[in-house]
Parts: structure tokens; sequence; C-alpha cells
């Protein structure tokens, strides 16, 4: 998604990651990567390490996706815990996932320190913070879990600034790390470019399809990329209809950015028990000062409109908890996909030759560097010791409530077709508003941006039709069933929709009124 296609701005979209060409003719690589994020690039730098020509394509500017919009937490510490994985995933399985985001962190302190890439890398400890509302035995059994997993974890009783009152408890877990994510991806750009790969920008793909042996990559220009593999990086998948989507849900998540005294706050990462929990971490500003990233406030996609006393809410918390806090620089929301399994989709796709990376569950670059080694290990040797416990083709065995209470959503969003209009008329939008009417059998999705342009269409999200819902605080309309999302114009922001919104007939009244 291109920075521009949201409203807010996050701390990371200061820096450009790396400026690309529109793709312009028809090129012939080794590996097409779709998607220029954190999985994306880390992929393209694994696979043109062993040789291998690269071509990566996005719909927007090079890096500018929800790997922008992330908080940057680097943990082997899982925000489910491992003992609900365990549960439902057994302990081996629970173990292998553990190796394998231990050896991401490993991957990327080498990779910058090889490459030379001035990110702000930093190991430090992860605190899980007792929150007063919640029992102290999530922590026993975590704690428990992990040393039968051998985790390494230490039950900590030293107080940390997010601790209610009355609290101390937390678990430490040692070595994780954090890094400004962009300065991150653009060293990744610029290594890519060093070693031949190609990088283009503002380039949409519209089909993925085999075609006399090889694999045929069209974009809407009509210009494509032939390759023997192609790997879809773009958060949620673009080339599938169900299969991965069914085991996933969309959610949004908010994040804010403050000011604070250099050394007043340990540089950790932390998080609570809530559920949605807070999330924070430091990053270095200045001599004298910190920022203090804080996030938080997580909803279903498209099933709230009040992002913005959401940021007001992470905030309050914030400042009760650190009342030295000086003025917040950035407020952003991003949009995270939660297996209901509790790791992410990555390897191969149902189809032939293609890879998939989905299923982020709010550890988006952890994800994102594991899925640089996994697929880059299956299209060079054709295997990973991970394989199994990222694959997108696993079946759901258990955890099967979770698995029905998400997939209700589309049934409860497609029963909207029948209910009445949130508004009369489009005409009664103000501008930065947008709501949903009925024009005959139709549902309509009015809005005016920013500017005081309205725009009309098809509330039909392009991937399979459920409603969207307006999302005031990013100025766009959300998917609630998979987390397509389209700009006032009806442009497809972010998948599994490529297709724009279909436009919509204005109506008589509206004609006459204006």
């Amino acid at each position: 998604m291109n920075v521009r296609d949201e409203h807010t701005w996050s701390l990371w979209m200061d820096v450009s990651v790396a400026e690309a060409p529109v793709l312009s003719s028809t090129v012939g690589v080794d590996v097409a990567v779709v998607g220029s994020g954190i999985a994306g690039l880390s992929v393209a730098y694994e696979l043109a390490c062993h040789g291998r020509s690269v071509a990566v394509i996005d719909r927007g500017r090079i890096g500018s996706g929800m790997t922008a919009r992330t908080t940057a937490h680097l943990a082997t510490a899982l925000d489910d815990g491992y003992d609900a994985f365990v549960r439902v995933r057994g302990p081996d399985c629970a173990r292998r996932y553990y190796q394998s985001v231990a050896a991401a962190i490993d991957r990327v302190e080498a990779i910058q320190g090889a490459e030379h890439i001035d990110c702000g890398f930093k190991r430090v400890d992860g605190y899980w913070v007792l929150a007063s509302e919640t029992s102290a035995s999530e922590l026993d059994s975590e704690l428990d879990c992990c040393r039968k997993l051998q985790i390494p974890v230490e039950n900590c009783i030293e107080r940390t600034p997010f601790h209610d009152s009355g609290q101390t408890r937390s678990l430490r877990f040692p070595r994780q790390a954090r890094l400004h994510p962009t300065k991150y991806l653009a060293g990744l750009a610029s290594a890519l470019q060093r070693r031949g790969a190609q990088l283009y920008a503002d380039t949409c793909v519209e089909s993925i399809q085999q075609r006399q042996g090889s694999m045929v990559v069209t974009t809407a220009s009509g210009y494509e990329v032939h390759a023997a593999d192609v790997v879809v990086a773009t958060n949620s998948p673009v080339n599938v209809q169900v299969a991965i989507h069914t085991k996933q849900a969309p959610y949004r998540t908010y994040a804010l950015a403050a000011k604070i005294a250099a050394g007043a706050v340990e540089d950790a990462l932390y998080w609570d028990t809530l559920d949605p929990y807070h999330y924070v971490r430091l990053h270095p500003l200045s001599a004298d000062e910190d920022i203090v990233i804080i996030g938080g406030e997580d909803h279903k996609s498209g099933e709230a409109n009040d992002g913005a006393q959401r940021l007001d809410a992470l905030e309050r918390w914030a400042r009760e908890r650190l009342p030295d806090l000086r003025e917040v620089t950035h407020r952003w929301s991003g949009q995270v996909l939660e297996p209901v399994d509790f790791a992410g989709f990555i390897g191969r796709s149902p189809e032939e030759h293609v890879f998939v990376v989905s299923g982020d569950s709010g550890q988006g670059i952890t994800n994102g560097l594991v899925a640089g080694m996994l697929i880059a290990d299956l299209i060079t040797s054709g295997a990973s010791a991970w394989e199994d416990v990222y694959a997108p083709s696993r079946k759901i065995q258990r955890n099967i409530g979770e698995f029905i209470s998400e997939n209700i959503t589309p049934i409860k969003n497609f029963a909207e077709y029948l209910t009445a209009s949130e508004i009369a008329s489009a005409e009664q939008l103000r501008p930065g508003e947008g709501r949903l009417f009925r024009s005959g059998l139709k549902k309509i999705a009015a809005c005016r941006d920013r500017s005081g342009h309205l725009h009309l269409h098809s509330a039909s999200c392009t991937h399979l039709g459920c409603v969207v819902h307006w999302n005031s605080l990013e100025q766009c309309w959300d998917c609630p069933c998979h987390g397509s999302q389209f700009a006032p114009d009806g442009t497809a922001l972010n998948g599994p929709a490529v297709s724009p919104l279909g436009e919509a007939e204005k109506p008589a009244n509206l004609e006459a009124a204006e």
C-alpha cells in the first residue's frame, strides 16, 4: 500500500525506502516477488544471495505498506503465548516455531552487520507484564510451558512503568530486539540493487498464472514478469480466493509515538496480559530524548469506526504510566492478519511454483524474516525444517471454536445487503465522511473526500462481495471479511482485492439536490 493511501503517518514513513520505476516492459527472471515489505524484500534478498535473479513488484512505493505501519518488535515471545500454542499444535511444533523466530532475529542481526545497514538494531529484553484485570495464572502457565520447551524466560518481580498499581510481576524474555523498519528495508533494497535485482513501484499485479511452463505475472498496464517461481508477499494474498482467508482474520491496530527524556524508560519491549493487549518499545531520538512507541486498542477490521478515540485512549493509558511523557509526534494505525492456530502462513500456495506469506499475527517483522529464510530454502533446496509449522495448506484440527467464530463475520456481513440505509442520501455527507445507503436493490458506498468531492461506488468488495465499511481515521473503505481496503475513488489499496470498487450511478434525487 502506498503511504499516500491512508490518512495517518507513522514514525517510520519519514524514511524513503527506495526509488524505483514503474514496470514498462515485459521482463524475465528466476523469481518474481509481489510485495516489497519486510517479507518480500527479505525473500528477495535471501534468493539473490543464492544467485537467483529477482524482480520485486509493488502496487505502491517500495516499502510503503504495512511494514511502515508496524512498531517493529523482534520477538521470540509469542503474542498468543506458547501455552496456547502447545494446546493447539503440540510441543514439537511450538519448539520449532521458537527455533524459527530465534533464527530470524539472529539473521537480521547478521544482515544489518554484513550490509552495514544503519537501522538502530539492538538486542533488548522483553517483558510480559501482568495487568491487574488478569490472573497471575497466565504467567504461571506460560513460564511452566516455556521451561518445558527450553525457551529462555525468567520470572521477574521488578516493577516496570507499565505495571498497574500494586502489580510487580512479569516474565522476562532475553535477547529480543528492535530496529527502525524502513531504514532496514532501505538497506535491503540497496543490497538487492547491488546484486542486480529489479525493483518496480506503482505497478499493480492483476493475475498470476502458469503459461507454457513458465509463471506469468500480469500487471494492470499489460506488461508481464516471466519467472520460474512467484512469491506473493502482499500481507493478505492476492492470488487465492478462499484457501487461506478462511484461516485468518483481519484486525486493525493503533499506535502513537511520543517524546520522553533519554533514559527515563529502560530500553526494552513491553506488552501486557490484557486482550487486546498494549505493547510498548523505545526508539532513540537524540542524546537528550527518546521516542516511546505505544500500540494497542485492536478490533476486527471494519467493525468499528472510532480510530481517533482509540488513539486518545492509548495516549491516556501511556500518560497514566509515564507522567513525564512529552508531545505526541505521530499517530497511525495498521492492519494485522490473525491466524486461528497462532502461526503465520508461509510456504507453498495451492498453485504450483507459487509461494505465499501471510498471517503475521502482530509479529510481522519477525515473521517476514522467517519467510525470507523459509521460502528461499523451499525454492533453492525444496525443503525447510520449519515447513510444516507454517504450511499454508495445513488443516485447522484444533481451536475449531476460534475458526468458526472468525468465519461468522462473512455470514453477518452478507446480511447487511438486506438492512436499511445508514443515511437517506449522500448529499448529507460532510468532507471526510463515508456512509452506506440503498439505491433500489443496491448498496452504495458514498463518501466525500477531504476536499469535498463526492464518490459513489458499489459497496461490494471485489474479492468475494462482502459489504465494505468506512474508516474515517484512514479515509478508506475496509472490508471486514478478509481485509481488503479501497481509496475514496474506489482504487484497491490492500489485498486480497485487486480490482477497484464498481462504479455506482448517481441517484436521480441526488442530481436534483445538487
